[in-house]
């Protein structure tokens, strides 16, 4: 029984350093064009992409947050996020509004279809994740206050800067 429970143990912590390839997923600009996240991804060494929607209070609270220091953590690193909404057809027109209120500087997507909610696996919103070469390489699920300093010290330490 020792034996079983130290093998499971070592296979989970293993497949939690592991890094997933990011999914081959098509989504939508909120100027209504089509992209893919690679192609998203692509545009920065290092990458945050954040699952959230318009009705979920932890997710624009995670992405508040990080605005305050968003601008300071690119100088710094050259970070770049993209903000993916999973809102459905009934909820994504409340999207464009709610950014141009907030003034997030970030890179906006839609996922009405929740392809790429699905793709990654995820149950709950606020999902965060940490691209580095098109390969998942940090992620954390759900926001309490303070998450982004966490967040913070995984993009220095995959940043090249």
């Amino acid at each position: 029984m020792k034996k079983i429970l130290f093998t499971l143990a070592l296979v989970v912590s293993f497949a939690g350093i592991s890094q997933e390839k990011l999914p081959a997923v098509s989504l939508e600009t909120i100027d209504g064009d089509s992209t893919t996240i690679q192609n998203a991804a692509e545009k920065s060494d290092i990458t945050i992409v954040s699952l959230w929607a318009t009705w979920c209070v932890p997710c624009i609270k995670e992405l508040d947050a990080i605005s305050d220091v968003y601008s300071d953590w690119q100088e710094e690193t050259g970070v770049s996020l993209i903000a993916v909404s999973v809102d459905d057809s009934r909820t994504v027109k409340r999207v464009k509004p709610l950014i141009n209120g907030k003034g997030w500087d970030y890179e906006i997507l839609l996922d009405t279809n929740n392809d790429l909610k699905r793709a990654l696996g995820a149950a709950t919103v606020p999902l965060t994740v940490l691209i580095k070469d098109n390969k998942i390489v940090y992620r954390h699920s759900g926001y309490s206050p303070g998450a982004e300093d966490e967040l913070y010290e995984y993009v220095k330490k995959y940043s090249k800067k």
